[in-house]
Formats: C-alpha cells, structure tokens, sequence
C-alpha cells in the first residue's frame, strides 16, 4: 500500500476522478438547460380542470405547467381556508391559461384538492398571435370578409396570411428602407425640387401598396371559446399559427417542434423580447465576436513578438509582462467604463467632429455602437492573446531561428516566415480563449452598444452596407433582459433556458472551428517542429 501510495498512482486516480466529475457537471448543466430550454416548443397537452372551491364551481383550460407542493402552514398564514385539508403539504398546480387580455394574466394557481376532474380536450387549440401571448380555446367560427365560411379553411387562410405578412415585412425592410434612405441623402446633399417630388411619389405608390396588403390581411378572422365561455374574435393578421395539441400524433408533435424551433432562431423578438425568435442576437454577438477577433488577434500577435524577439532582458521589460498578467484579473466593467470614456467620448466624438460634422449634434460614432464594444473586448482579452502568443514563441527552438539566418534570412523574414507560422497553433490557443469569454460578456456591452431591441443589423443592403455605428443585440444580454427586466418573467422562463443553450452552442461552434484551425496548422507545422 505505501509503495502504491508512492508510486503517485492514487494522485493519477484522484486527478482523472476530478475530470470526470467536471465533464459530468458540466455535461449535466447543458442537459439541463437544453431540456428547460427545448421543451418549450414541444406542443404540451392542453386539459380542462373542472374545480369547485367553497361551493363554486369553475372550469380552467390550459397547460400544466408546473407542480409544486407547499407546506399546509404557509397557506394557513396565506389566509387559505384549509379544513379538509390531509398531510403536512399540499399540492399546487399552476396552470398556463394564456388569454391574456381576457384573464389579466398567463397564469392560474389552483390547489390539488380542489381540482375535482382534470382532462384532455380533443377540440382545444392552441394559437400564437404577435400581441398578448397564447390563447388557448376551442374553435366555433371562421370568417373571411365579414363572411362566415368553414373551418377546414383556416390551414389556408393561415397560409395567405403569413405570405402576405411576409411580403409586408419584405417591402418595409428593403423598398421602404431605401426610400428612407434615399430622403436622408437629399436631405443631407440638398437636391432639386425635381427628384424629390420622384421620391414622394414612389412614396405615396409604396405606401398605398402597403395599405392595400394591410387590408387584405385584416380581412380574415377566427372566434374561439374560451374557458369563461365568452366567445372572442382573433383577427388573422396577427394569428402566427394555431395547433391542436391533443389531435397531434408523435410525426406531427415532432414536425411542429423543428418549426417553432426554427421560428426562434430565424425570427425577430417581439412582446418586448418574451415572445418570438432571437436572430438579431445571435447576428449580432457573432459578429461582434468575428469582428472582435479581427482587431485582437494581430495586436495581440505583434504585442508578443515585440516582448519576446525584440525586447531586451530588463526591468521595464518585466513590468510590462507583470502589467499584462494584471491586466487579465481587472474585472469586465471597468474595461466598460473604460471604454465609454475613451471609445466613444474621445475617439467617437473626434471622428464626428472631422467626418460627420453636418450630422452633429446627432452622434454618428460619438455614441455606443458595436465598433466600439469589439473594441473594448478586443482589449479585455487581449492579455490572454498576448501570452498564450509569447508561450508559442518560448517553445520554438533557437535553432530554428539560428538555422535560418545562417542562410541568409533576415529577422523579420525569419519571424514571418518560420517563427510565425510554427507558433499558430498557440496563437489559435489564445483566441479560442478569447473567444470564449468575450462572447459571453455583457456587463461592458451594456455601456458601449448592445441595446434591448435593436431596429435594424449592423449589415444590410444600404450603402455602405457596414454600419459599425449601430448598436446591436447580444445573446448575453437578451438573457438579462428577459429573465429579469420582463414585464411576464414567469412566462418568459422558458425562453431564458432556450436562449442560454442557444449561448452556449454559439461559442461552442466558434469554439471548435478556431480549434478545427488550430489542429490544421498543428499538423501542417509538425514536421517543422521535430
């Protein structure tokens, strides 16, 4: 046993035991999450709930969402009347209603106890609108223009509907984006009577076009009934789709799950980001982080030649590491404010004062924006960049570097050619770091750009078609937003687990193509290094 003990087996053991608990944790986290996260797409059953509480009888149609049990004494000091009541906890059911402008909430707790029959309504349906949230009910009419018709019409109606919210959309966010922009420049330039007078009537012919969708869509409406009996009328044109959950079979609960899933990555966010996809956040954070990687990685890369080929073995030389090594410990936020000071009231109000003068005193680049956010990351990861570089540099031999300028090469080929190429693999190492914390940081964005909804992306048709001025949307701090800044937190749970496993599957992507890179030239430069 002490020799087993020496030999430093039980370390070994010890040490792969920790890592296996890591992995598991970490492995048990993502599950987690993607299980909070995922199942909210999958269509839930929808029951009746059939309830009598001190005499009075009530119907509740919805979701079970949640069960918990909670102690008899907290409802007794709740004011519950609780005779009748067995046992020392008892169980509630929360149950997600949705008809939010008819019930105030999207939400009804009732206790177990008074839950008298609970069961699956075959006719119920499900519908998702742009306002209000969900709305749970059975179907009783259709009508297209103030007509009654079938309800076995509605798939198609549906299908109108989206294609002609969907061309809507298209004319807002290309012609409509266009004229806008087109007045901006002559508004700017100056410009004669002449085209202007053009402008307005391409205007006026656009917006009439417009009207006349915005009509054609409202045309069509659906009544259900609800769990109070009272009948209400759903305009189509803000209907996203309707399901029958209970009439689904396991093909079409999978088919309907791939399509909300697909909805909420591709969509925009709506109900003050609770409802609806999350696409300008992820642009949004991958581009930032693609730009972020952009501005650090060469400075990050020159910073390490610098210290380790070029500058001497001195005292200022080893406060400069001592400084960089420090500069990886001072927390996100200062690196914000850092940021906002100089990024965006020095540098930004500069460029204004020299480039964008007429525009002023409406800021251009003297305000938050996502130039200066990848800047600021750029510096927040830059120490990392900097010495996984300088570690690559250590581990090249000098023979190598000796070799080559027997015959013949000067120093900044023999760095560019030899030393830099051999030493990427660590300098992919740096920047998979630094992607990895850079993407999930939003303390400092929260200074210098990302905003809670975003009107247009940092990329779109208009010249010149890369606004590094606009501020963007952020994964990270949509997260906040929603799971504590949201007017409906409780409903808006879910979409907090989604967009977390949504997070972290981003930087896992941009994660494994830099360490896909990283093998490449590890492989490439293997010859070299033996």
């Amino acid at each position: 046993m002490v020799n087993w003990v020496r030999s430093g087996a039980p370390w070994i053991w010890l040490t792969a035991g920790a890592v296996s608990l890591s992995l598991l944790a970490v492995l048990g986290l993502l599950l987690l999450i993607g299980w909070k996260g995922l199942g909210y797409f999958w269509p839930a059953p929808v029951y009746q709930f059939d309830i009598e509480q001190a005499g009075h009888r009530s119907v509740v149609i919805g979701e079970l969402y949640e069960r918990k049990w909670v102690p008899l004494q907290q409802l007794k000091d709740a004011g519950v009347d609780t005779a009748g009541f067995a046992g020392d906890k008892i169980e509630r059911y929360v149950i997600k209603t949705g008809n939010r402008e008819v019930l105030g909430s999207d939400f009804v707790t009732v206790l177990a106890p008074y839950v008298k029959k609970q069961h699956l309504l075959d006719d119920v349906a499900v519908v998702e609108r742009l306002k209000n949230g969900l709305a749970y009910g059975v179907p009783v009419a259709l009508y297209n223009d103030g007509e009654k018709v079938s309800l076995t019409q509605l798939a198609e109606r549906l299908e109108e509907a989206e294609t002609i919210r969907r061309e809507l959309i298209r004319l807002e966010k290309t012609e409509l984006a266009e004229l806008s922009h087109q007045f901006e420049q002559l508004r700017k330039n100056g410009g004669s009577d002449t085209s202007r007078a053009g402008l307005e009537q391409q205007y006026r012919t656009l917006e009439q076009t417009m009207h006349s969708l915005r009509r054609l869509l409202a045309r069509d409406a659906l009544v259900i009934r609800v769990m109070t009996g009272q009948e209400i009328r759903l305009p189509l044109d803000q209907v996203l789709s309707v399901w029958q959950p209970n009439q689904m079979s396991l093909l079409g609960k999978v088919s309907h799950w791939f399509l909300k899933l697909g909805s909420f990555v591709s969509d925009d966010p709506r109900e003050a980001n609770t409802e609806g996809g999350v696409f300008p956040a992820i642009f949004g954070t991958v581009f930032m982080v693609l730009l972020m990687s952009v501005i650090v990685t060469p400075l990050g890369v020159l910073a390490a030649v610098y210290l380790h080929e070029y500058a001497g073995r001195n005292a200022f030389t080893k406060l400069i590491r001592v400084a960089v090594i420090n500069l990886a410990g001072v927390p996100s936020i200062v690196y914000g404010v850092f940021g906002l000071g100089f990024f965006v009231y020095i540098v930004g109000a500069g460029i204004d004062n020299v480039f964008f003068s007429a525009e002023l005193p409406a800021p251009t680049f003297g305000t938050p924006g996502i130039l200066w956010s990848a800047l600021t990351l750029a510096i927040l990861t830059l120490p990392v960049v900097i010495v996984s570089t300088e570690e690559g540099l250590s581990r090249i031999p000098n023979s190598v570097r000796h070799g080559s300028l027997a015959l013949g090469a000067t120093q900044a080929e023999t760095l560019w050619r030899i030393v830099l190429p051999m030493a990427s693999p660590a300098i992919m190492t740096g920047l998979i770091l630094a992607v990895a914390r850079a993407a999930g940081e939003v303390a400092p964005l929260m200074l210098v750009g990302v905003v809670k909804m975003a009107p247009s992306l940092p990329i779109d048709g208009q010249f010149p078609y890369l606004h590094l001025d606009r501020k963007f949307m952020h994964l990270g701090y949509h997260i906040y937003d929603v799971g504590f800044q949201s007017p409906n937190v409780e409903a808006a749970k879910p979409l907090v687990y989604a967009t977390s496993f949504l997070l972290v599957t981003v930087i896992i992507g941009l994660n494994l193509t830099a360490i896909g890179i990283r093998n490449h030239l590890r492989e490439k430069f293997r010859s070299l290094e033996q």
